[in-house]
Parts: C-alpha cells; sequence; structure tokens
C-alpha cells in the first residue's frame, strides 16, 4: 500500500448542517479534494489553505471530466502520499459511481475508505414530507434512476408502492415523455406523483420546488425548463404531502427575526464566509454568496517556516486576520510542532474572529485592541522598545501603518507572506444573475480587497456594471473598508459600530428597523 489514502465521502444534500462529523473532520484535514458539480461550497470552506482542489464536475447530461480521468487522478494523488478525499454529493453507493473508482484504488494499491451520507433520494423524502415508508401505504420502495429506462424491470416495479427515481426529470417532459410511458404501463392513471427540486434549499436561485399531480396530468404541470437536479416520488404516500409538509424555502422558523424578506450577498474569500452567511440565515436573511478573493499559499514558505524554526528568537507573534492564523498554524504543524511551541511568545491579534481561530488552535491571545483594527493596535499595544515581532501576513496589498508604527515604538518587526490572496479564478453565474437581475437588497463587505475584487469582476462583466447596484445598499464592516467603498462605489449606507461579523450583523438589522441615513 501507499502511504497517501483515498476518503470516498458522501457529502449529503446541503451544506454543513447535513453533513456528518466523521466527514467533516476528513475535509478540514485533506491535502486534495476531489468534488462534483452539486457539492455546496460552503463544505470546501473546511478544506486547509493549502489543499489541492480539483474540479470534476460530473452531472447529468452535461459535459464533464471522462469517469477513466477521474479514476487516474486519484491513484495518482494518493500515490504521491496524500490523504484525499473523494467528494459526492448524496451517498457514494446510491447511484454515486463509486465503484469504478474504488476499483481503480484497489488494483493500484491505494488504501481507501467509505464514509456515507445522505441520498438525495431520503433528504426529497424528508423535506417534501413524503414518506418512503408507511404502514398502511407503504411497507417498502424502491430507488431507481432513469438513465437507462429500457433495461429496468417495470413489471417488478410497477408492484412496489413507492419509488424514488432519480435523474428522471427529462423523461417526463417533451412529447411522449419515456419515463411517463412506463410508470403508466403498470400504475394506476390517479397514482399520485411529486417531483422536488433542489430539495432542501433557501437559496434564492436554488430554491426547493414541488410539482404535484398524477400520472395523467403532471406533465402539464411542470414548467418547460430543466428540473435537474430534481427528485421524483410516485406513490399514495404522495398525498401526504399536504398535511406533513413542513419546508418554506425562503421563510425562517419564526417570522420575527430582523432580516426575514432580505436578501444578502456576502463578498467572500472562495470556499470561506459560511459562518457568516449560517448567522445571516440565523437572522432571517436569504443569502448569495459571491467568491471575490481567492486565498493561496504565498511564492515561497522559506521565510515563514524559517521563522517558525526560530520562534524562541521572537518576544511577540502579532495576528490580523483568521486567514493569517490558519497559513501560521499550518505551517507550525509541517514543522511538526504544535502550541508548546509560543510557550514563552505572547500572541495579539485584530479582531474577534482572528482570536477565534487563534483559540480553536488552543491558545488564548495575550492582547486584543479595543476597535478591532490593526491602528488601534499599533495605538495601544504595550511597552515594544527593543522587542522581536513576527507578523505573518498577506504577501501583497496589506497595509504598512502597523509596521512603521511599531518600528517608530522601537521594535523589530518580522513582517512575514504567510499567504497570498487575489481574483478568484472562476466566476460565479448564478451570484452574477442575482446582481443583474435585481435580486439583491445588501451587500456586504468586510475588507477593502473584496470591495476592489468586487468591482474589478463586475467591470469585466459590463461597462454599465454600476446600474446593476441602483437601489442596493452598501454595508462594511469599519471605516477603512467603507473608505474603499467610497472609492470604488461612491457610498456607504450601512457601517458597523463594532468591527466585527456580529457588528455588521446588527448594523444592517437597525438599518432596516429604523428609518435609513446615510453615512
Amino acid at each position: 500500500m501507499t502511504s497517501g489514502k483515498v476518503y470516498i465521502v458522501g457529502a449529503g444534500v446541503g451544506g454543513i448542517d447535513y453533513l456528518t462529523v466523521k466527514a467533516q473532520r476528513l475535509i478540514s484535514q485533506a491535502e486534495a479534494i476531489v468534488y462534483d458539480a452539486l457539492i455546496d461550497e460552503s463544505l470546501l470552506a473546511l478544506t486547509p489553505v493549502s489543499c489541492d482542489r480539483h474540479y470534476v464536475g460530473k452531472r447529468g447530461g452535461q459535459l464533464s471530466i471522462k469517469q477513466p480521468e477521474i479514476n487516474n487522478l486519484l491513484v495518482k494523488l494518493c500515490q504521491q502520499g496524500k490523504q484525499v478525499v473523494r467528494l459526492k454529493s448524496g451517498d457514494p453507493f446510491i447511484f454515486g459511481r463509486a465503484v469504478p473508482e474504488l476499483e481503480a484504488l484497489r488494483a493500484n494499491n491505494c488504501e481507501y475508505e467509505i464514509v456515507p451520507g445522505i441520498s438525495s433520494a431520503i433528504a426529497a423524502s424528508l423535506f417534501s414530507g413524503i414518506p418512503l415508508t408507511d404502514a398502511k401505504l407503504s411497507p417498502c420502495f424502491a430507488v431507481l434512476t432513469a438513465h437507462d429506462l429500457e433495461n429496468l424491470p417495470w413489471p417488478a416495479l410497477a408492484e412496489i408502492p413507492t419509488l424514488a427515481i432519480l435523474m428522471g426529470t427529462r423523461g417526463l417532459q417533451g412529447e411522449n415523455p419515456p419515463l411517463l410511458a412506463k410508470l403508466r404501463q403498470g400504475k394506476s392513471a390517479d397514482t399520485p406523483i411529486a417531483v422536488v427540486q433542489w430539495c432542501g434549499s433557501h437559496a434564492p436561485e436554488q430554491q426547493q420546488k414541488i410539482w404535484l399531480g398524477t400520472l395523467t396530468d403532471i406533465q402539464s404541470k411542470l414548467p418547460d425548463y430543466a428540473l435537474s437536479p430534481a427528485v421524483i416520488l410516485v406513490g399514495e404516500v404522495v398525498r401526504y404531502h399536504d398535511r406533513l409538509s413542513w419546508f418554506r424555502p425562503g421563510q425562517m422558523e419564526r417570522h420575527n427575526k430582523a432580516l426575514t424578506g432580505i436578501t444578502v450577498m456576502v463578498t467572500r474569500a472562495t470556499g470561506q464566509s459560511s459562518q457568516f452567511s449560517q448567522m445571516l440565515i440565523d437572522t432571517g436573511a436569504r443569502v448569495v454568496e459571491m467568491p471575490t478573493l481567492a486565498i493561496l499559499p504565498p511564492d515561497s514558505w522559506a521565510d515563514l517556516d524559517r521563522a517558525i524554526a526560530n520562534l524562541d528568537r521572537y518576544d511577540w507573534l502579532i495576528l490580523t486576520s483568521a486567514n493569517g492564523v490558519y497559513s501560521f498554524f499550518e505551517r507550525l504543524h509541517h514543522a511538526q510542532k504544535d502550541s508548546r511551541a509560543l510557550t514563552n511568545v505572547k500572541v495579539a491579534v485584530v479582531g474577534k474572529k482572528t482570536a477565534v481561530a487563534l483559540t480553536q488552535n488552543g491558545i488564548m491571545p495575550d492582547f486584543i485592541p479595543p476597535n478591532y483594527v490593526a491602528d488601534d493596535l499599533a495605538a495601544n499595544f504595550p511597552s515594544v522598545k527593543n522587542l522581536n515581532i513576527l507578523f505573518p501576513r498577506v504577501q501583497s496589498g496589506g497595509r504598512e501603518v502597523l509596521i512603521e508604527e511599531l518600528t517608530a515604538k522601537g521594535a523589530k518587526v518580522d513582517a512575514i507572506a504567510a499567504y497570498e490572496s487575489g481574483l478568484p479564478p472562476e466566476r460565479d453565474p448564478q451570484a452574477l444573475a442575482a446582481i443583474k437581475n435585481g435580486n439583491i437588497d445588501v451587500i456586504t463587505f468586510a475588507s477593502s480587497k473584496t470591495v476592489r475584487n468586487f468591482c474589478e469582476i463586475l467591470a469585466q462583466e459590463s461597462n454599465e456594471w454600476q446600474k446593476w447596484l441602483a437601489g442596493v445598499t452598501i454595508a462594511s464592516i469599519g471605516p477603512q473598508t467603507s473608505a474603499t467603498c467610497y472609492e470604488f462605489l461612491g457610498r456607504v449606507e450601512i457601517e458597523a459600530m463594532e468591527y466585527t461579523l456580529d457588528g455588521l450583523i446588527e448594523a444592517i438589522a437597525n438599518y432596516y428597523e429604523s428609518p435609513h441615513t446615510n453615512f
């Protein structure tokens, strides 16, 4: 066996809430991740900064990387000694195409493990209030794919009371729909049928929708556009939907939440911000995430590795972002060290999120400035004369004020590249469509760089991009970000009083609960 290992992991049907604890742990430790088209972006936020991401885009009816190429990629990554997560939507063994990949791994003596997930067949049942089994109506059920209708045992399936059909919506639409024809051959014309699209999703562009009917009339009730991804449920149990349906897309459990009915765009780093988005959702908002930053390794780890090898020479470690924390501790662990290496080093952080990231690594900060900005850290920092300070930070585009002021106070500051940030390599078409179509109420910015990159991304789309933002409220986490908003957007309607994500949400809520005044 090689030293690497491949974990075939079921991602379930949505975000982190529907992920198993083991799957979450494996993703957070992955050295490489290979994922499909229907994977929720928030799951990628769990991966380390240095994790190699490989999108293989398997989606029914669309072009994608061929299965042999995926097999070879998994074998190659494993033989490189990496811990690989092969992330599949739903469950790997329920139409997850796991067998060819496992056969390839086995043939090449690659170690593997399989982690279950929630199948879309099960999730569609739960989110629609349509049970797959029932003591009176359905003692058994079958899950099938409509990919190859002619080779299915239709006489036997006609005797099964409940069917959950995946990848079958095209067989319900158009002239002479083939799936409907097969179902009508063995089941009564008045058999209930439900089509559940995007089960469990609140997203504005991907909200769960359900079409109900019978084998006789369902075709006339379906829209003309493609319905994938969707699950088709057939059987008398569909009648339970009216009584048991509980999931309300676009609505929260309570109707008195401050941001109910408000659609908020979260500008973020690729694979990050799921926590902020969840906080907004908990406040009643609908959330559209738009990647505007890509967090990457620096050009070289040499300087940071050298500093970590000589931590004893430093008096203070300063961390001004969660990305700085993640990158520093990743390299610390790479050097076979842990938090004990900082026993004689004091640690200062800027921001609540940075402090949380630090405590997750077993260390409480020795100093946090009162207003969570770098300027405040420099102004309130303890005496630093003749002290050595390690400052891991972004490779390019960082502000120099902290280095300049601490140096002026007599400190020796080693500012070292711990990560790089830039434009994401791909654009999110759904997020862009939401802006163009006027579906966004508020856009949030948590850093100056997200403002710059957001404007650059829109400018690449159209010379008239600023018209898309007419009527959209601009929300900033603090004065530095607001200054950049004024520079590039000409306005800011909301600025957090406390420069944290909690503070930003509170400011947005206050804005919608009181008369609006611009800054």
